[in-house]
């Protein structure tokens, strides 16, 4: 059970997709200027991943080596279609706000490196936490980016007013410059801090010996 909590805990903090691996910061810039626009994608990435990474363990015994990787941007390309087409037809406000990133999903690089570093490589369920982590990493990162820019960029969250109408806005935060201020002071802090916790760790082990 432990082994299973692993698997979906290192998307979260350790191997998080944006603040210690640095993938898909293009979404992490472009949609987290509020944070509805950055729930939404974040989620849309989680459910892409996730059903990837199930369709390509419950496949990978059948799939040839040398065509794998297309195989699996078929397979996320179609995940991403029927993505589109449910937010077009049932969600249309979000599609509307979202439709110009949406088929960039297909191209992100952490997608597809879940599928050929851990989905090819191991059985649905735990190829199921894999992805749901690492989503779920994704997700919460975006909209932690997108309360900071929102909040000091436009004194609001989620559309409602926070610091009141004398609260003179920040412009920078909600523009290019602004998120990349806010991403690198944010993937700094996370290293420190995996740097902290692993200095820890180190001297548990010592003395434990």
């Amino acid at each position: 059970m432990k082994n299973l909590w692993d698997i979906f805990y290192k998307g979260l903090f350790d191997q998080n997709p944006i603040f210690r691996l640095a993938l898909s910061l293009c979404p992490a810039l472009a949609v987290t200027s509020n944070v509805y626009n950055a729930l939404a994608m974040g989620l849309s990435v989680m459910f892409v991943i996730t059903a990837n990474n199930v369709v390509v363990s419950i496949f990978r015994k059948w799939v040839n080596p040398k065509v794998r990787v297309p195989v699996y941007i078929t397979s996320i390309a179609t995940i991403v279609t029927v993505l589109i087409l449910t937010l077009q037809a049932y969600l249309p406000d979000i599609y509307k706000e979202l439709y110009l990133y949406l088929n960039l999903i297909v191209v992100f690089a952490i997608i597809l490196a879940r599928a050929e570093v851990f989905a090819a490589k191991n059985p649905v369920f735990p190829s199921f936490l894999d992805g749901l982590g690492m989503g779920a990493g994704f997700a919460g990162a975006m909209v932690f980016i997108a309360v900071v820019r929102e909040l000091f960029g436009n004194g609001t969250l989620m559309g409602m007013p926070v610091f009141g109408a004398s609260y003179d806005p920040a412009l920078i935060m909600i523009l290019p410059p602004g998120g990349f201020i806010v991403i690198g002071l944010m993937i700094a802090s996370f290293n420190l801090i995996g740097q902290h916790q692993a200095k820890l760790k180190l001297a548990k082990q010592g003395s434990d010996a």
